[in-house]
């Protein structure tokens, strides 16, 4: 099995309404990965998202983001008029998203259409509201988690969307009455988050078996954390680590790295493994089939977590005072499996990684990952080709890494300019620092996509914007930086047949299409 694919977030699809969505472009980008020969569409989490605009901090474990629902599709319905589309901002820049706007105007779009929805049913076989079948289905199908984010959505806006742990003592605590009394009165609140939740449902749906028509998996992400500001978090309780004022006890993170020298103080609430081995890690399974319901292949990041854990005391500034924890190991996997079937599951295996983590990985059975940008420091480093294995994923860099224009330019060291330009045999082997200088960076970009497209790992994964050849702009994630991240947008019209054409090409080259 040699196949290749695109990472492609859905929100950096072109559109008109500041942020890529599942209308039109998402299926002409299937299109475009049917004509260029790929396999696969790795995407990032479409959960919502949260602090900083992660989607890797999303304020649930299951709900989906409404910003990637289609405007066009909900105008479609009835719901929207092309007037109402028209007077929003959606922001300014069409190759960023602009996430102040987009909050702002989204949700006032959505509120209207939702408006529109309640209005349609009204009346309806002698009731004051009746709502399609569909939408009872969904609501049935999904009330183990959806009835608990739909009011955890109406609390946090009716508390001026401030995190739960700062709401009201009997909202915090999830007081029964006061619960009830809050729902008694908010119904039309918390239906519009329900709502949001099918219809995100409905259009992905659409959007995901049109890609497996044309023969195109989607390949999924899954933090392995929680948000602290999350639903999961408000109504996990023991699933935590929680000190005896019930606060979270520590954090996660991870140590100094390539990424961070401070290490990343992520700040999501750490497991209680000891909980979930004594309730059969029956979240856990929960959260996985939900997870297997939206993509066909998983990624799960931070894999290295589930064999040992940085665990930071609460309250610190940075990550360094954290020590190192077991984590549940194969006996986690073994439940899911047991439950669930064979996982088609992708480790994020990147990192401080040790030799227990390899033992996991070999055991589970599972892909790891292989990034080339990490490749030539020196050595016979475990990321370059000639190392990589059978069961492997393959990637010239992630979400995390820049593009590769952007990292020969702006942030490859010499010493791993000079080793990469010789092993691509862009100059001779042991070259002069001028011959290393006059590489372009479009000459090794080129070089290592396809050094990455020829290595042994059954799965090359390349990102969008490494094909389009585009620089710094293109760069997803920062790790340990504050804002500006995830807002790279692609050009309308990015998506050419001349570019599938070369794609192809290059893909069959090396027996990956």
């Amino acid at each position: 099995m040699r196949e290749s694919g695109i990472l492609m977030p859905v929100s950096s699809l072109p559109g008109p309404y500041g942020i890529g969505c599942f209308g039109k472009e998402a299926e002409k980008f299937v299109d475009f990965l049917a004509a260029a020969g790929q396999k696969i569409w790795q995407i990032l989490p479409l959960s919502p998202t949260g602090y900083g605009d992660s989607p890797y901090q999303s304020c649930s474990a299951f709900a989906g983001n409404p910003y990637f629902i289609d405007l066009d599709a909900l105008k479609a319905e009835g719901l929207l008029t092309a007037a109402q589309l028209k007077a929003e901002p959606w922001g300014k820049d069409p190759l960023a998203v602009d996430y102040g706007t987009l909050y702002t105007s989204r949700y006032k779009i959505l509120r209207a259409a939702y408006a529109a929805w309640c209005k349609q049913w009204e009346g309806l076989h002698g009731c004051a509201r009746y709502y399609p079948d569909a939408y009872y289905a969904f609501t049935l199908e999904n009330e183990g988690w959806l009835e608990d984010y739909a009011l955890y959505m109406a609390l946090k806006t009716a508390n001026g969307m401030k995190s739960w742990t700062e709401w009201p003592r009997e909202y915090r605590l999830r007081d029964g009455g006061a619960l009830e009394r809050f729902r008694a009165e908010n119904e039309e609140e918390i239906g519009f988050w329900k709502f949001l939740q099918y219809e995100f449902a409905a259009q992905w749906k659409k959007v995901k078996a049109y890609a497996n028509e044309k023969g195109i998996q989607i390949l999924g992400d899954i933090p392995i954390y929680v948000s602290a500001d999350s639903v999961d978090a408000w109504v996990g309780g023991p699933l935590f680590e929680l000190d005896a004022n019930g606060g979270f006890a520590r954090v996660a993170g991870c140590p100094p790295d390539y990424f961070a020298a401070d290490g990343q103080l992520w700040g999501n609430p750490l497991y209680n493994w000891p909980y979930h081995r004594e309730t059969g890690y029956a979240w856990w399974i929960k959260r996985v089939r939900h997870a297997l319901g939206i993509y066909d292949l998983l990624r799960i990041d931070h894999f290295r977590g589930f064999d040992t854990y940085w665990a930071i005391p609460a309250g610190s500034t940075t990550a360094r005072g954290g020590k190192w924890e077991i984590g549940p190991r194969m006996e986690l996997f073994h439940a899911l499996e047991g439950a669930l079937g064979k996982l088609p599951i992708i480790a994020e295996d990147l990192g401080d990684i040790v030799d227990s983590v390899r033992e996991l990985l070999a055991e589970s059975g599972f892909p790891g990952m292989k990034v080339l940008q990490f490749a030539f420091g020196g050595g016979d480093n475990e990321y370059l080709p000639h190392n990589h294995i059978k069961n492997s994923v393959v990637y010239p860099g992630t979400h995390d890494n820049t593009t590769l224009n952007d990292w020969w330019e702006n942030s490859a060291t010499e010493k791993e300019k000079t080793m990469a330009a010789a092993y691509l045999h862009l100059v001779p082997c042991r070259p002069t620092a001028k011959e290393v200088a006059a590489v372009k960076a479009d000459t090794a970009r080129v070089a290592l996509l396809r050094a990455a497209l020829g290595s042994a790992s059954d799965r090359a994964i390349i990102p969008m914007g490494d094909w389009l050849g585009l620089g710094e702009e293109a760069h997803l994630n920062t790790p340990g930086r504050l804002g500006g991240n995830w807002t790279w947008r692609a050009a309308a019209g990015f998506d050419t047949a001349a570019l599938a054409k070369e794609i192809r090409g290059e893909c069959e080259v090396v027996c990956r299409a």
